[in-house]
């Protein structure tokens, strides 16, 4: 039969056997947790837009989660599907920060940087006649295949998409450039 001892509870059997336990400091026993407001405010900052401002965090980070402390520095990738990924790789954790929709307002890159920049300026990510990935995953498989785009899209976007052979023409959303993610899959 197996089980499963927590700390204080082997502490104290030792203890009860005369044998002295390594018990470590409280501080030791819990890791340094990421301070969830500056992390919040660097998502901000990177964005250019506040919390429930449109192209910023929809909603505050949930400050009952409990991350460890980045020893390096935050990695923010681009937004994509309506949100950003936050993330420590020498921490291990990631999280994804949705965004408010609206006001005409997409990031863009520029000089190493995000900025924010009304749409009307922004030129499209993929255009039409681009080859494109066109991508089915579901949670035990993932296809792919060549397609070609229709039309001018952003990410984020809806696109017409045709496949070379007798597919036809199906709708995609534009993942990232040059690749597309047939509607209805995740």
């Amino acid at each position: 039969m197996n089980r499963t001892i927590t700390l204080p509870l082997a502490a104290a059997m030792l203890g009860a056997f005369g044998m002295a336990a390594a018990s470590p400091a409280p501080a030791q026993m819990m890791a340094a947790s990421q301070n969830l407001d500056e992390l919040e405010q660097i998502v901000v900052t990177t964005l250019g837009a506040d919390v429930g401002q449109p192209g910023g965090p929809l909603a505050p980070i949930d400050r009952r989660m409990r991350l460890t402390a980045c020893p390096t520095g935050i990695q923010i990738d681009p937004p994509a599907n309506n949100a950003v990924t936050v993330r420590c790789t020498t921490a291990g954790w990631r999280l994804r920060v949705p965004l408010k929709v609206g006001g005409g307002y997409m990031t863009q890159q520029q000089g190493g940087g995000q900025m924010m920049a009304p749409m009307a300026q922004r030129a499209p990510d993929i255009r039409k006649g681009d080859p494109v990935q066109l991508v089915a995953q579901g949670d035990a498989f993932s296809i792919s295949v060549d397609a070609v785009a229709m039309e001018d899209a952003s990410i984020g976007g809806r696109v017409r998409v045709q496949t070379g052979g007798k597919g036809g023409t199906m709708f995609a959303q534009v993942v990232d450039i040059g690749r597309v993610r047939l509607m209805g899959f995740k």
